[in-house]
């Protein structure tokens, strides 16, 4: 029984989280049963997640199978991303340089700020009365 090889990854961009499964294929991209033209409308949405893999000439070696929740569609490229960066560092270690290199295998760490009490927003004030 040959058993294809399966690289299992996970990504985090502000409040999306990104789980992939990338088995060696086509180049088929899909994003929550969706092919991923359709979830993911824009060029520059599209480019963000295909970035690791243009990055590293296997845009059409791969199957990407994406399961993302949380956020909103930039949040979640970003967080595809993230993992599919880190699929390829399990597949291939000597891709690390690469990938290191372009940002790819840092996690952004921009948050929403907390709404504060006493305040309408996280740093808006009520309006201040003199008299």
């Amino acid at each position: 029984m040959a058993e294809t090889q399966e690289f299992i990854a996970t990504g985090r961009r502000k409040t999306a989280v990104a789980r992939i499964r990338m088995t060696a294929g086509s180049g088929k991209i899909e994003v929550n049963g969706k092919s991923f033209e359709d979830y993911f409308p824009t060029v520059p949405l599209q480019n963000t997640v295909l970035q690791p893999l243009q990055l590293v000439k296997l845009t059409n070696a791969y199957d990407v199978s994406v399961n993302t929740t949380g956020g909103g569609a930039t949040g979640q490229a970003g967080a595809a991303r993230l993992a599919i960066s880190r699929a390829l560092l399990q597949m291939d270690a000597n891709l690390r340089g690469t990938l290191k290199t372009e940002g790819l295998l840092s996690r952004d760490p921009r948050m929403k700020e907390r709404k504060k009490s006493g305040q309408p927003g996280a740093r808006k004030r009520f309006q201040f009365s003199k008299r």
